[in-house]
């Protein structure tokens, strides 16, 4: 289809459209009189193949109906004393005031409302984003004057952040205080006043134009190379942009002085030359580093060898049977054939692991210092939307969700260009207090971040380090400083934690006023007849005395889990800036703060809402509507930065060359909290730091859930560019595909492509179909696109943007654009489009992160695993045994889904890898793994209660091929441990649980799989419940808890069979007359393997430490005696009928 940017760019330069009267037009001849300000219409078109433009109606979209020419016709109404001509600049301050104040709410079948909000929580707070700040007031603390203003009533605002300042802070600003902006401590360009002015105005008009225009991608450029065009006849979008200074953006276009976009060559213009360039030289964004040939050589070899040794040692064992138990060997053989194959699909994928480095000082040179083409030096940083998940304040503790929100709001990147959205599935009013509680908060923790250079920037994790806070701080004040803020945050944490108390009382509170008035209503209507009792519905209340739009305590019609309006609280049109209300010297501190939104998706019976991956589908498209930041980073309510500049480290990777192509960049996930031996391997180490960076060297790692950066076109279903080109196949070296010949755009041009369709054949009435019917969306996809590609700051940067494009603050939102984000988090906007299908998170998986993940690569993309030097996020993990093999369980659970679905990697596309479609399919193998273990961990008891082995004999053959395949083993665990950087420890406590989770919840995981997908029998997901950190007295109480479940029968069978056989084989060959000694050690040795692995198991069954009595371990030791001896009773040794062989009592 022709792409939403090249009708953009096409219409604006094409001789057919230069009659059409629009703000829009490439018109920048300063001479014209000015014109009044025009409503502009939207319309919509397409390119036919013959060069025309077919009209599109909003009524069309659907049935593509209409074949005339693209005409645009204004009727123009006369001022009249009832039609007023308002200066739109008046009225879009009013209408953004009015947004800030407000809390959002609308769904199926009913109207949207914006509820005009005095207070958000019950203590007194400042905050401009959550307590509805109004008013054109002076920023600087203690000072409540107006702003300055024009003649026309507009705000002066002499910085490029912003800052509301009134005319005698201003003066001070400049004659005492440097002329020093007090918000983001940059000097002030112009200090007259009386130019402010000019200087708010947009160069591309009067400032005016609608909300649509000033959101749409604005192009400027002089005669001479507005027509730019390629071999084919064709607007060359990329040499355009090359050549001159003109440059888009969603709300964060770059203008150049005086609205001059010259390409610079006649000294009208500040365009940045190639030669200006090239003067410099070129510094890569982030490093490669290979894995030292010393190492992965020696690694390579050892997995041949193995491959070789286990392959005849399964030969060999096939061609010598056991004829007296056929049986058992039988098992052995055919476990072992699985354990090898299994063995090789995991094994194979490490062949090329690679780690990488980024360079910050690069970054910061490249997007944040001054250049030609951004000579005031601010961020040209793309924008960025973070997603944090919540669903439960119950299992999900606020104050846990709050600490990872201020983690965010005091992140290293530019304020400007981040926003926060909050997404609360469960529609809680407690979640959103405890929001606007942080955000409260925020105004203190955040600058003092920034002033002393704090980490981590989570609060509790800060106050709660064991090091020396005072360690390499040098400002004199940081002591006091850091008092003031503990303090505050002490009585924070009291407010979150009383905030349950704090509504039910509020509630119970209005719900007798309530009551009192409906019984004085009814006393008023009915004087002298008995009175009922009156029955209202007991609802939950804000704290401004109105009913919460979400869940109540006590669940009514439309306020229930599941029923409920969707919300959405919008930022506020204040600058963003906070307040310390004098607690803290921000006399050189930034104290502006990002955007922060609480959003919660509407709910009704009826529709399946597809849990989490659902939820963060209507974060993205709410996002796409209010900030539509080129990247999403998304986390767990849990899960909080822990370095503040893991956002620019994932970075580097996007804006490095060829980072175009990359659809997300996944970081590890570190854990807190966890008992020092890590009992249950919750650290996950060898995973995180052998698998992952192993995959890094192919496609690159798969999508775990949490910490991860993403590329917002690539969620959008779109191909990566220049992806036909590169498209050969898993073969392609072999059997090269062979490649359409077209006449149209270079491939590197084309941006916006999906895999079926063509740039030609797609129309654009497909669009709504597969991403909804809303126009602000599809009109934010090509922006979203231009604002995510790398600087094309070098030749061979191929789909490039100039810099300078994105150093204009995001525009500040009106009505309609919330109403449009109500609309599209609805629970009836996916309906018949491909949102969770192929666009966003897919659907259908318990884990949706893995289906998510695969699907990007199916079509090319390709990942990068990025593993900082300080954490970048930590987060819990359930420590509990029980509560870490139902997470085990869901995993694995999803695994099988995955192995059952068009997802299987044996389905895979042509542009997938082999080893990465062999890991992949290890992804959905490995459940299936556990009905071999449990048959193999049987086998040793069922050798030692039968007298028999695996073997005939134990002989030399057998036991140089299990000596060989066993250095092997150990030789490759140490050569990861070398390269990933893991200890022994750890790779020792992945075993352990890879046993214990294979002989418990894989199996349950692989009977619920093969449930659902032969009798439908969905399966129930459960949320993880995570630690608030409260129990001060013992931080590990959890791990002692024993609460039963039945994945634990499973493992307590194996350990309890294997103690007795061993009891039993000892019995057996002490009183035999020829004793079989050689089978009876095979059969402990492989006895001792199993229980080895099972040890952290029984441990976890034990308790607590000295809390278990003493009499059950006598009691365990009788009975196993006791079934030993009933055993050799039962079955004696060959040729003797007597208990004991030969042996008798005295």
């Amino acid at each position: 289809m022709p792409l939403i940017s090249r009708i953009c760019q096409e219409m604006a330069s094409n001789k057919h459209f230069s009659k059409i009267p629009s703000n829009l037009s490439n018109n920048s001849d300063a001479t014209d009189p000015p014109r009044p300000y025009v409503p502009n219409t939207v319309t919509f078109a397409r390119r036919t193949n013959s060069g025309r433009y077919v009209n599109y109606s909003r009524d069309d979209l659907d049935s593509e109906i209409g074949s005339v020419d693209f005409n645009n016709y204004t009727v123009h109404m006369p001022p009249t004393p009832d039609n007023q001509t308002t200066d739109p600049s008046i009225s879009q301050k009013v209408e953004e005031q009015y947004v800030s104040n407000s809390m959002f709410t609308g769904g199926f079948n009913s109207t949207t409302k914006a509820h005009l909000m005095d207070k958000v929580i019950e203590t007194e707070t400042n905050h401009p984003q959550m307590a509805g700040a109004k008013g054109s007031s002076c920023a600087i603390p203690g000072c409540d004057a107006k702003v300055m203003t024009d003649g026309r009533g507009q705000d002066l605002l002499p910085c490029e952040c912003d800052f509301k300042i009134c005319r005698d802070c201003f003066v001070d600003a400049v004659k005492t205080g440097g002329g020093i902006c007090p918000g983001c401590k940059e000097p002030y360009k112009n200090t007259d006043m009386t130019d402010q002015g000019d200087q708010q105005r947009l160069p591309g008009g009067e400032g005016g134009g609608s909300k649509m225009e000033r959101r749409l991608s604005l192009m400027k450029s002089n005669n001479k190379s507005a027509m730019v065009r390629s071999q084919t006849g064709d607007f060359d979008q990329n040499q355009w942009l090359f050549e001159t200074s003109g440059t888009y953006g969603y709300g964060n276009a770059f203008w150049t002085k005086d609205g001059n976009f010259g390409s610079g060559k006649d000294g009208d213009g500040d365009g940045m030359e190639t030669q200006d360039l090239m003067s410099k030289p070129w510094k890569p964004l982030t490093r490669k580093l290979n894995i030292p040939a010393a190492v992965l050589s020696p690694y390579r070899l050892l997995i041949l060898i193995r491959v070789v040794v286990l392959a005849l040692f399964l030969s060999w064992r096939i061609k010598h049977q056991n004829q007296d138990a056929i049986w058992l060997w039988g098992m052995s053989v055919v476990c072992e054939l699985w354990f090898a194959f299994s063995w090789l699909l995991d094994q194979l994928p490490k062949l090329c692991p690679v780690n990488r480095s980024t360079d910050l000082q690069v970054l910061k040179e490249k997007f944040e210092t001054p250049t030609p083409s951004n000579p005031t030096g601010k961020s040209d940083l793309p924008g960025l939307d973070v997603f944090v998940s919540t669903a439960d304040p119950e299992k999900e503790p606020p104050l846990v969700t709050a600490n990872t929100i201020l983690s965010i709001l005091a992140a290293d990147y530019p304020c400007e260009k981040l926003a926060c959205y909050v997404s609360d599935d469960g529609g809680a009013l407690l979640t959103f207090e405890a929001m606007a509680e942080a955000a409260s908060f925020a105004n203190i923790w955040v600058p003092f971040c920034r002033k002393h250079t704090i980490e981590p920037r989570n609060p509790d994790s800060y106050f709660s380090l064991k090091r020396d806070p005072y360690k390499n701080k040098v400002k004199p004040d940081f002591v006091k400083d850091r008092r003031r803020v503990k303090r505050e945050y002490d009585e924070f944490k009291v407010r979150i934690n009383s905030l349950p108390d704090s509504i039910r009382r509020r509630s119970d509170a209005y719900h007798a006023r309530e009551e009192i008035k409906a019984m004085k209503m009814q006393r008023q209507n009915r004087d002298d007849e008995l009175l009922e009792p009156v029955k209202i519905k007991k609802a939950t209340w804000m704290a401004d005395g109105t009913h919460w739009p979400g869940t109540w305590l006590t669940s009514a019609s439309d306020h229930a889990k599941g029923d409920h309006a969707g919300i959405i609280q919008p930022p506020s049109d204040e600058p963003l800036h906070g307040d310390s209300e004098g607690f803290i010297d921000l006399n050189d501190v930034d104290i502006r703060l990002p955007l922060l939104v609480y959003v919660s998706r509407e709910k009704r019976p009826g529709y399946d809402h597809n849990k989490k991956a659902g939820a963060m589908n209507a974060l993205v498209r709410a996002s796409a509507v209010m900030s539509n930041g080129a990247f999403i980073l998304n986390l767990d309510c849990d899960h909080y930065i822990y370095n503040s500049e893991a956002m620019r480290e994932g970075m580097c990777f996007m804006m490095d060359r060829g980072g175009d192509r990359l659809c997300y960049v996944q970081f590890p996930q570190r854990f807190e909290g966890i008992d020092p031996s890590d009992r249950y391997a919750n650290h996950n180490t060898v995973f995180f730091d052998v698998n992952m960076r192993a995959l890094d060297g192919l496609m690159g790692p798969v999508y775990v859930g949490t910490g991860c950066l993403f590329r917002r076109i690539a969620l959008y279903g779109f191909d990566p560019p220049r992806s036909r080109e590169r498209s050969s196949g898993c073969c392609g070296c072999c059997f090269p595909r062979g490649k359409k010949k077209k006449n149209h755009i270079p491939e590197e041009n084309i941006a916006l492509r999906m895999g079926e369709y063509d740039d030609e054949e797609m129309s654009l009435y497909l669009v709504p179909k597969k991403f909804g019917n809303s126009t602000f969306l599809l009109d934010s996809i090509p922006v979203a696109e231009f604002q995510g590609r790398p600087l094309a700051d070098h030749p061979s940067v191929k789909n490039g943007r100039p810099p300078g494009a994105l150093t204009i603050p995001r525009e500040l939102l009106d009505a309609s654009t919330v109403a449009e984000a109500i609309a599209v988090i609805s629970c009836w906007y996916e309906d018949k489009t491909e949102w969770g299908s192929r666009i966003g998170w897919i659907y259908g998986s318990v884990t949706e992160d893995v289906v998510t993940g695969y699907r990007m690569h199916n079509r090319g993309w390709k990942s990068v695993y990025c593993v900082t030097k300080r954490d970048a996020f930590r987060g819990t993990a359930p420590i509990n045994l029980t509560d870490r093999l139902h997470q085990v369980l869901r995993w694995a659970t999803g695994s099988v889904e995955i192995f059952f679905s068009r997802n299987n990697a044996l389905l895979a596309s042509p542009k997938m890898k082999i080893l990465q479609r062999i890991a992949y399919l290890n992804v959905g193998i490995y459940p299936f793994t556990s009905i071999f273990l449990i048959v193999y961990c049987f086998l040793p008891a069922l050798s030692l209660f039968s007298g028999q082995f695996i073997v005939q004999t134990l002989n030399v053959t057998f036991l140089v091929y299990l000596l060989i395949i066993s250095i092997t083993l150990c030789l490759l665990a140490l050569l990861e441990i070398k390269w990933s950087g893991i200890s022994l420890e750890e790779w020792w406590r992945n075993e352990q649980f890879w046993l214990i989770g294979g002989t418990s919840a894989h199996l349950a995981a692989v009977l619920q799989g093969l449930l659902k997908v032969i009798a439908g029998v969905e399966i129930s997901f459960t949320l993880t419940t995570k630690s608030g950190g409260d129990d001060v007295d013992d931080e590990f109480a959890d791990l002692y808890m024993v609460k039963w479940t039945s994945l634990m029968i499973p493992p307590i069978t194996i350990m309890m069979v294997n103690l007795i056989a061993i009891a039993v084989g000892f019995s057996r060959t002490i009183y035999a007359v020829v004793p079989q000694w050689s089978k009876l050690i095979g059969g402990v040795f492989f006895s001792f393997w199993v229980l080895a692995h099972l040890y952290p198991f029984a441990k976890g069954l034990m308790g607590r430490r000295g809390r278990t009595p003493t009499i059950v371990y006598v009691w365990a030791g009788l009975i196993a005696i006791t079934i030993s001896l009933l055993w050799v009773a039962i079955n004696p040794p060959a040729g003797n009928t007597e208990i004991g062989g030969s042996f008798s009592f005295p």
